[in-house]
């Protein structure tokens, strides 16, 4: 069955827009799980601009579904992962410049790092996923690495200026799971999805959950977070 996580850092990032307490980051992943959210996902980034320390600690002792720890593959960043134990971490790229996550990461040119995190992590009974994008070599040297997932970057497929675009795209994703699965990877997706394009890619073979923070933050800004979550899962049914 296809799972939603629900990516809790734009909660934070209003937050942080005052650095004051509310709206708080741990209430909106209560209010998630209790919406039908099967998980919650945080990314701590370098420069903490949204989701903070606390944030991760109490999320570690609140959420009843899983927590997915998104993270640079720093030193720092897999010293807090092992100290506070998400049920899994997603390896991402992070430039300080960036607004979002721009791309998948270069897990070819960075093979050896990579494979030592994705190690250090796995052995401490913390299962890893590399979130890249479609390619078929990104996704042999995923495989390379023993990780146990792969989360497939959607940026082009939600950006695709057309209908052509969009389907070459959405074609580009399938080859990348059947590829996936055929090497024993398991397979999630995310970023940029909204309730408008979400239901091809939840379509897509072997897809085990969907990451999505941006479009379900800013609806639950006018309807309230419940009502947001449950919107998204009917849309990922075909059902909105």
């Amino acid at each position: 069955m296809l799972t939603l996580g629900v990516n809790i850092d734009h909660v934070a990032t209003i937050r942080q827009a005052r650095r004051t307490v509310e709206p708080d980051p741990i209430a909106a992943a209560v209010l998630a799980e209790l919406a039908g959210a099967n998980g919650i996902t945080c990314h701590l980034r370098e420069d903490r601009r949204h989701i903070q320390d606390r944030d991760l600690r109490l999320l570690r002792e609140t959420v009843r579904t899983h927590l997915n720890l998104e993270m640079a593959a720093t030193d720092e960043m897999v010293a807090i992962a092992l100290e506070h134990k998400p049920d899994y971490v997603t390896l991402v790229p992070e430039k300080r410049e960036e607004v979002t996550t721009e791309g998948g990461l270069d897990i070819l040119g960075s093979f050896e790092r990579i494979k030592q995190v994705v190690e250090q992590l796995q052995n401490a009974q913390i299962p890893v996923s590399l979130f890249i994008d479609a390619d078929e070599n990104q996704i042999q040297a995923s495989a390379n690495t023993h990780a146990q997932f792969i989360e497939l970057h959607t940026g082009k497929y939600a950006d695709a200026p057309n209908p052509i675009v969009t389907h070459q795209e959405l074609e580009y994703l399938k080859r990348g799971c059947e590829q996936a699965h055929g090497l024993g990877l398991r397979i999630n997706a995310g970023h940029g999805l909204t309730y408008q394009n979400v239901y091809p890619v939840a379509c897509l073979p072997k897809m085990e959950e969907l990451n999505i923070g941006h479009t379900i933050i800013s609806r639950a800004v006018l309807v309230g977070m419940e009502r947001a979550v449950r919107e998204m899962k009917l849309a990922m049914r075909g059902q909105l």
